[in-house]
């Protein structure tokens, strides 16, 4: 750390002590300077480093509790199964999703390993992946999906803690996680409320067991808590829990995670700087005495940047949208911690791509007061191997209050084509008539963002060499 000195330039190149005593006489000695400034720094840094695995600590112990048996809860190696759309209004998680219906379960693989089998969908789309406590993807269908429908195929993984030398039966994909806890997620698409049965189908037939119970070794079950997510949702999401903590709870719950999470051999730097804030893996929290200012302003910083868009994140047309880095980050702490924020749960650029929109193509904010149209040329349709949608929210996550029935439009509705088969998307909050009610995004009647969803994208989508269109207002 460069410390400035406390004589100016001219001052400190005089030599002997007549001199300087002049020099001092002539040139009044500054205030002492703020040698906080490094806290503050090195707080907003460790805040950001730190995010995910806060973030994905605080998930879990909401997902898990200590045995799983409270409402909302399920234990570990277990699916929870979302069984209904999230309803009007729910923002918890933001920007809840409506293309399909999603299985999540955190996995302990700290006794012996998990194994996870997959069925076959049937040419429906069907995706999966796990994430470390870091946020970090260690395995995902995105890449090994059909490269027509974009769905995984029937397979069958075990995920292994750091450590375990066991064999495991044949057929059985092995994936080597960094740590004993991995969060599994598994989306099947779903096209509408006729369309339940035949996706539960399909979540039943997903199991998940410990190894001993998979080769008959010991008893046992999968098993699935059920309910949608409206009912039986925390009262704050994990995101918003992690941001009302103060320094001290916030680098407390961090040295207790990086106990059993240990960060990557390519962080040691960032490990360090921890060390110097009194941060260590397992220990009580020394954070610098007195130096609460330094510490609030580092904490402030440090949640703003969290919730910025890096600069190596895509732009076009007033969206903005992760590309081929997402999901595996290295010491892109940045990009890494904003995905956690914005996306929690991302996948891979082969999972899916998310571009989000707030502005029309004239910088004003998307509100339902006025009318819009998103228009695709025949070529430039969201390139993917399953399919894409749109879904508007309010502006802090909500699904859009309206009184349709449509609350996304996507690849799989009957869109109407132009005759040189270019697709025009209308975006308002009144419908723009019955000739073009079948492309009809209905809206909030306040401000409102889009979120645009590739699942199994192409290339083109996370290179920059596809851009969504602008939405233009009317």
């Amino acid at each position: 750390m460069i410390r400035k000195s406390l004589l100016s330039t001219a001052c400190a190149s005089l030599a002997g002590l007549a001199v300087l005593a002049g020099c001092a006489a002539n040139h009044p000695a500054p205030a002492p300077a703020d040698n906080h400034g490094w806290i503050k720094d090195e707080v907003a840094d460790s805040y950001v480093f730190g995010y995910p695995l806060v973030l994905m600590q605080t998930s879990r112990t909401a997902a898990v509790g200590d045995d799983g048996t409270q409402p909302g809860q399920a234990p570990v190696n277990t699916l929870r199964h979302e069984q209904a759309q999230p309803p009007v209004g729910a923002a918890n998680p933001p920007t809840p999703n409506v293309d399909t219906l999603d299985s999540h379960g955190w996995l302990d693989l700290s006794a012996e390993p998990v194994v996870v089998t997959l069925p076959d969908a049937r040419g429906r789309y069907l995706g999966a992946r796990a994430l470390d406590m870091w946020s970090n993807v260690i395995w995902s269908t995105g890449a090994d999906a059909n490269p027509r429908t974009g769905s995984a195929k029937a397979q069958t993984i075990a995920f292994v803690a750091p450590g375990w030398d066991g064999k495991l039966p044949k057929n059985v994909q092995r994936v080597d996680a960094s740590s004993a806890n991995v969060w599994l997620s598994v989306r099947i698409q779903s096209n509408g409320p006729r369309d339940l049965t035949a996706v539960k189908k399909l979540q039943r037939l997903i199991r998940v067991v410990p190894l001993s119970v998979y080769t008959g070794d010991a008893r046992g079950s999968s098993m699935a808590a059920h309910g949608g997510p409206a009912d039986t949702a925390p009262e704050a999401a994990p995101a918003a829990q992690v941001a009302a903590l103060d320094a001290n709870a916030y680098f407390t719950q961090l040295a207790d995670a990086l106990r059993d999470n240990p960060p990557s051999p390519d962080d040691p730097h960032a490990v360090k700087i921890l060390a110097d804030l009194g941060v260590k893996p397992g220990e009580p929290v020394k954070l610098p005495d007195g130096a609460a200012d330094a510490i609030a302003a580092g904490l402030a910083d440090g949640r703003a940047r969290v919730a910025a868009v890096p600069a190596n994140a895509l732009t076009a047309n007033g969206w903005s949208w992760l590309g081929d880095d997402i999901g595996h980050y290295s010491n892109d702490y940045a990009l890494r911690a904003y995905a956690a924020y914005a996306q929690p749960g991302s996948g891979t650029k082969d999972d899916e791509v998310r571009p989000t929109v707030t502005i029309d193509s004239d910088g004003q904010a998307l509100n339902g007061a006025n009318r819009y149209v998103i228009h695709f040329d025949a070529k430039a349709l969201p390139p993917v191997r399953a399919f894409w949608t749109i879904t508007p929210y309010t502006t802090d996550g909500a699904l859009a209050d309206t009184d349709e029935a449509r609350r996304s439009i996507s690849s799989h509705d009957r869109l109407r084509h132009n005759r040189d088969g270019s697709v025009d998307i209308y975006v308002s909050a009144n419908s723009p008539g019955k000739v073009r009610a079948s492309n009809w995004l209905p809206t909030p009647r306040s401000d409102f963002k889009l979120v645009m969803r590739l699942y199994a994208p192409k290339p083109q989508a996370t290179d920059g060499s596809w851009q969504p269109p602008a939405v233009e207002r009317q």
